[in-house]
């Protein structure tokens, strides 16, 4: 299916003219065969060779005639547009002859124009005349015309003046501005000169305008005709000062007046002069609240009186309303910060803070029902800014906490004096000693606290938090001043009188401070104390507490001091009498309440057993006999239940007591075994760690530590109780153990229980084993190798430091008064 070589020669001119052509006829010569190897690769599609040639041929010949058609017809067009082209041609130029006829036409004609110059001139000049003599009469009356105006000023005939003052500005307006034109500049004098009164007649209509404006909420009120004329002689006066401005090529001398502007500004001045510039008013007490009234009552009254009557006489883009709730609002604000610049007392700086804060927006005032919904100030900017409210707020808690300060302390001086009065302390209904402290401190500090949450809740947090601080402070004062009144009945026991009546009154105040200070706080849900404030509570419930007690300990001191002897291990009822004592004491105890009952009684007995374990320890006597060693069995039990007993009637729970270690103590003097008796010995100390006594240990062991030697000091003092000679003591190096039950246990608050924080000892001794002999209770000796009670087979023995005489075992009194602890300082 190749070209000949007619057919290539013939198409190469074309394709060297249309280079694209020869590279479509390739692909179509590509796709065609392509096609024809698809179709007529088998020889029977062969036959069908004819079919498919006379297909194509017919649609060639479509395509062609299609292309045939659409080249006439844009051939057609473009002979119709070159048609087109030519007549457009050909009118153009016609257009160019007439145009230049008629510019040879134009110039021909020049010289005919220059005579018709001089007669425009002349008509000008004539039109001029005329416009002057026209007006001359109205310029010769100008004079007359001010006379006449000002009598229609004097007699308020406001309207009629200002419509003759406007003609004659108008006059005065239209001839300076055709001098203007002119460039006259010259003669603009000479006609100022002439209307120089009108300027005279403008200041005094404005005065009375300003005057009227000045008045206007009375006037609304009384005769409105004089508002609403003047407010339509200002609108007149704004719409000329518009057209002027908008023509803007010439603007008449006192143009543009401004006059809305100045309406707006007189109004404003009017409102800020009447209420917020008076004199200097007593900013202080009843003063000060009866000028805030009467601002609420006057600012509401004249914004009804706006919004009532003002607004049906003025045009509606005026926003009078807004206008004057925006400057009351701005006023308000100016004044309020003036008056707090001044040294106000608490009460002035409440009586701001509230007024600003509530009643400025409550329905007494802005949100007043004649007033809404018309009158918004949610809008505008807050009357008090956020930090001059926290500035005020700080100055309110200072004033409040200065006051507080002053009451407490005459409170205070009241309670002194009361304690040194020659009878009891009131009591309350149940018959506990009370007094009136208390109820005056919470009352006092609760009413501020109540006051403060009228205002603000940051206010009522800031008043909350200075009365914690106050209270804990007074609680300090209050404690020196119970030891002082502790100090002067040191010196004299019959001063104060009630001296125990009182102390149990104000452990009793304490306890009701301590229940109350939860119903101080803004949430009346939080129940919780402050933890500075809680210690102090329990430093005032521990100073009073240890008062009282030392009183009991004065009284107990001369029967403890016979403890022990031979006359008390006979039968002598000292017990008897310590019991008589503390009786009386409990029967003072039972005046104050529960918590404070059961402290005292848990405190007092451990003073006892304290007191009665120490004078046992002090090796004032020892066992020579088994027989003593049995009486002092006995009467050790005798006193220990005596005590058990007397204490239980009170209503101290066995739990609650410490003479289990007496009776710990008793049954290791009881021990016959003496094989046991180091056991016991460790065991006893070992559940009792603070049982012990200071000595002077630093002679023959000065190489340990101070707990060891305190360790070896309470094994001796318990062997020389049990009758052992100090020259052969063998003092085990123990080690307390962890959550021992100590004696001190009782020395807390009752808000809180402290466990003993005793930690194990590091063992320090670098000596060696050692055999270790025991004296027996009847003072026999056993061989140092091992022990020889009869049926006991020698036995290992503990590590052991043996201590000679030369240790000193005597007690270090403590001097401070009260000591009945181990932890006294």
């Amino acid at each position: 299916m190749g070209m000949s070589a007619e057919d290539e020669s013939a198409a190469s001119p074309r394709d060297e003219e249309w280079p694209e052509a020869e590279k479509a006829e390739k692909l179509a010569r590509g796709a065609a065969l392509k096609w024809a190897s698809g179709v007529f690769y088998r020889p029977e599609k062969l036959e069908g060779l004819g079919h498919y040639r006379r297909r194509e041929t017919q649609r060639n010949n479509s395509i062609q005639s299609r292309l045939k058609s659409t080249v006439q017809s844009y051939l057609e067009g473009v002979s119709a547009g070159l048609e087109q082209l030519r007549s457009a041609a050909q009118e153009v130029q016609g257009v160019c002859q007439d145009l230049g006829a008629a510019r040879w036409a134009l110039l021909d004609s020049a010289d005919h124009f220059q005579g018709l110059q001089q007669m425009r001139k002349l008509m000008e000049e004539h039109v001029q005349l005329a416009s002057v003599v026209q007006v001359l009469p109205q310029i010769f009356s100008v004079h007359e015309v001010f006379s006449h105006i000002l009598q229609l000023l004097h007699g308020q005939h406001l309207l009629e003046a200002h419509v003759e003052l406007m003609m004659v500005e108008q006059l005065r307006d239209d001839i300076l501005s055709q001098l203007h034109i002119r460039g006259l500049s010259g003669a603009q004098a000479t006609v100022l000169s002439y209307f120089s009164g009108l300027q005279d007649l403008n200041e005094s209509l404005a005065k009375q305008l300003w005057d009227i404006v000045g008045s206007s909420l009375r006037l609304v009120r009384e005769d409105p005709v004089l508002f609403v004329t003047a407010v339509r002689i200002i609108e007149r006066e704004e719409k000329i000062d518009d057209t002027l401005l908008l023509e803007a090529t010439f603007l008449p001398p006192g143009r543009p007046k401004g006059w809305r502007q100045k309406f707006y500004q007189v109004l404003q001045d009017t409102i800020t002069g009447a209420r917020f510039h008076a004199p200097r008013m007593d900013a202080e007490g009843p003063g000060l609240a009866k000028h805030l009234a009467a601002l609420q009552k006057d600012i509401v009254s004249e914004l009804r009186v706006v919004k009532d009557l003002m607004v049906q006489c003025v045009p509606d883009h005026y926003n009078i309303l807004s206008v004057c709730t925006a400057t009351y609002h701005q006023a308000l604000t100016s004044h309020l910060q003036e008056i707090l610049r001044e040294d106000l007392d608490k009460q002035g700086l409440f009586l701001l803070l509230e007024w600003a804060l509530r009643v400025y927006h409550s329905p007494e005032m802005m949100g007043h029902p004649d007033l809404l919904p018309e009158v918004d100030v949610s809008a505008l900017d807050p009357l008090m800014s956020s930090e001059l409210v926290d500035q005020t707020e700080r100055r309110y808690v200072m004033k409040v906490k200065a006051s507080v300060f002053e009451w407490m302390q005459r409170t205070l001086e009241v309670e002194f004096k009361e304690w040194f009065r020659e009878e009891e302390p009131e009591t309350d209904h149940q018959g506990f000693f009370q007094s009136a402290l208390p109820a005056i401190v919470m009352q006092m500090l609760n009413e501020n606290i109540q006051v403060a949450s009228l205002i603000t809740d940051s206010l009522q947090q800031k008043i909350y938090n200075m009365a914690l601080e106050e209270l804990e402070a007074f609680l300090g004062r209050l404690r020196e001043a119970l030891v002082q009144c502790g100090k002067e009945h040191q010196q004299d026991r019959a001063v104060p009188k009630y001296y125990i009546p009182h102390l149990l009154a104000v452990l009793n105040n304490n306890l009701a401070l301590s229940n109350s200070v939860s119903s101080l706080h803004p949430d009346t849900a939080c129940k919780e104390v402050p933890g500075s404030l809680q210690a102090a509570l329990d430093r005032m419930q521990k100073k009073a507490t240890q008062l009282l007690l030392e009183e009991l300990l004065l009284d107990l001191q001369p029967l403890c001091l016979q403890l022990p002897s031979r006359k008390w291990l006979s039968g002598s009822q000292l017990v008897g009498s310590m019991c008589e004592v503390i009786d009386k004491y409990a029967k003072d105890f039972s005046r104050a309440r529960k918590p404070v009952f059961t402290l005292l009684l848990a405190e007092s007995e451990l003073l006892v057993t304290n007191q009665y374990l120490r004078a046992l320890l002090q090796r004032k006597m020892v066992c020579k006999s088994r027989e003593e060693r049995g009486q002092l069995c006995h009467r050790l039990l005798q006193d220990a239940t005596q005590l058990r007993e007397l204490f239980c009637g009170l209503g101290l729970e066995r739990g609650q007591q410490s003479l289990e270690a007496v009776f710990a103590l008793r049954e290791l003097i009881c021990l016959k075994d003496p094989a046991l008796l180091s056991l016991e010995v460790m065991g006893f100390i070992t559940k009792y760690p603070d049982v012990r006594l200071r000595g002077a240990c630093h002679q023959s062991l000065g190489g340990l530590q101070r707990e060891d030697c305190q360790w070896a000091e309470r094994c001796a003092r318990l062997m020389a109780l049990a009758g052992v000679p100090a020259d052969h003591h063998r003092i085990p190096l123990l080690r307390r153990l962890l959550d021992q039950p100590v004696l001190g246990r009782h020395s807390c608050p009752l808000q809180l229980q402290v466990r003993s924080d005793a930690s194990p000892h590091r063992c320090h001794s670098q000596g060696q084993g050692l055999r270790a002999s025991w004296a027996s209770l009847s003072g026999t000796r056993v061989s140092p190798k091992g022990l020889s009670s009869p049926g006991l087979p020698p036995q290992p023995s503990p590590w052991w430091l043996p201590l000679g005489p030369s240790c000193p075992w005597l007690p270090q009194c403590c001097s401070h008064p009260g000591c009945w602890l181990d932890t006294c300082p």
